[in-house]
């Protein structure tokens, strides 16, 4: 424990697996999907962003949000039984490997999304976001391993910071080989758009090869047992029983929902609405991620210190309200590309901050225990589902909405809750 080599490897799964949230995520896929998805004219005009997927016609942006909340939910379901395995079985690696190699090799198959694969496209970012947030269960699981209690915050805020600059300089990368193309031999953006699909698999696969190494298999060694399929709901049900006698825990639990349905829906829908409601350029949208992602690494240890001064529940508050604050300020005045480039400074400031010290307070919390799979499955169908009902909402208000702007009232709303609920979770500071 606190080995810093190890912590180190560690931190590398992050700068491994982020560059999926940031380029697939967050930039280039969602520019991509955007580009492929609208129906224009032959002057190049939009005529439609309506999409008949299935028989059921909806928006481009309302699908989108439909399938990333499918694959949140389809993750919600069947993490707990492997993590149950994982605590018993001592798998808890293998599985974490299992989820990192289907994510790689789901955005290196996004390679072939075109105008006339839409379910392709639909399928392998279900897949990807399967893969990226199955993996994330078990490698949270190691925080309590490699890391005593004190030392949690900054361990916490090292994997986010390590992954905000692993991701950007792949996105920067990618950004050279798909805005100077011809450079590369590449006589068609599209082409060179769907290459950097192949790169986020490369990328995440090579890099995870280090924690894969370094990161001790579990204590627990039993052989496989059919009983172990149920395990997982079982031990997700103990831990649900658990929390009965831990108030503060849960408490913690049911603001981290609330505030989590709209932190998440945020960093989900955000280049879309640039898009939409904006109309910003694919530059500038990339332009805008780049400024979350170089204050998200300054605003993930700012955060970690404010804490240490004031305590983690004080300053999720403070992060809880600056998210309102942030996402009143775009309801009401952001109109530009300017406005925005503001708000995605904001956004940086405060999501790495509220991210790793959200998975810190949660595993400082936690009861002493040989295994912490269980315990942060649940944590993780925890925010799964603040996803899905996240996403779910927004889709539906989209849907039925004239534009994005009206959507962003119940983000507000989500956020506000949370902010409030974090009342009921005693005391500032969070030690063990």
């Amino acid at each position: 424990m606190n080995n810093k080599k190890l912590i180190t490897a560690w931190s590398f799964y992050d700068w491994a697996n982020s560059v999926y949230n940031l380029v697939i995520t967050a930039t280039i896929f969602p520019i991509y999907y955007n580009a492929v998805t609208i129906i224009k004219d032959e002057h190049g005009r939009e005529v439609s962003n309506v999409l008949n997927f299935l028989g059921i016609e909806l928006k481009n942006t309302a699908l989108y949000d439909y399938a990333l909340a499918s694959a949140f939910l389809l993750v919600a379901i069947i993490v707990p039984v492997l993590s149950g395995i994982a605590d018993f079985g001592g798998h808890k690696k293998r599985f974490m490997k299992f989820f990192a190699y289907l994510g790689s090799l789901s955005c290196l198959l996004m390679f072939f999304f075109t105008k006339d694969t839409l379910g392709l496209g639909i399928l392998f970012a279900i897949t990807a976001c399967m893969g990226y947030s199955g993996s994330l269960v078990f490698y949270n699981a190691y925080l309590p391993v490699i890391s005593s209690p004190e030392k949690q915050d900054r361990v916490s805020a090292k994997g986010f910071a390590m992954g905000y600059i692993g991701s950007s300089i792949l996105l920067i990368l990618n950004l050279l080989l798909i805005q100077y193309h011809e450079w590369f031999g590449i006589h068609d953006r599209g082409l060179a758009t769907r290459i950097s699909f192949l790169t986020v698999g490369i990328w995440w696969i090579g890099f995870a090869q280090i924690p894969f190494y370094y990161l001790p298999a579990s204590s627990v060694r039993r052989k496989f047992d059919k009983r172990y399929l149920f395990k997982g709901y079982q031990e997700l049900l103990k831990v649900f029983r658990e929390l009965r006698h831990q108030p503060r825990l849960t408490r913690f639990l049911m603001a981290f929902f609330a505030y989590s349905m709209g932190l998440q829906t945020v960093v989900l829908v955000a280049t879309h609405f640039g898009a939409t409601e904006i109309k910003m350029e694919a530059g500038q949208l990339i332009i805008t991620i780049l400024i979350i992602q170089f204050l998200a690494v300054a605003g993930a240890y700012i955060f970690s210190y404010l804490s240490k001064k004031q305590g983690n529940v004080f300053t999720l508050k403070i992060a809880t309200l600056f998210w309102a604050a942030i996402c009143i300020g775009t309801y009401l005045f952001v109109y530009t590309p300017e406005h925005f480039y503001v708000v995605a400074a904001c956004v940086g400031l405060v999501m790495g901050g509220t991210q790793a010290l959200s998975r810190s307070t949660y595993s400082k919390m936690l009861p002493q225990a040989q295994e912490h799979s269980s315990y942060f499955s649940f944590y993780d169908v925890t925010e799964k589902m603040s996803i899905v009902m996240g996403m779910l909402s927004f889709g539906i208000f989209n849907q039925l909405s004239p534009d994005m702007r009206q959507p962003t009232l119940i983000v507000i709303a989500f956020f506000i809750a949370g902010f409030l609920l974090l009342f009921r979770v005693k005391g500032s500071a969070v030690s063990k």
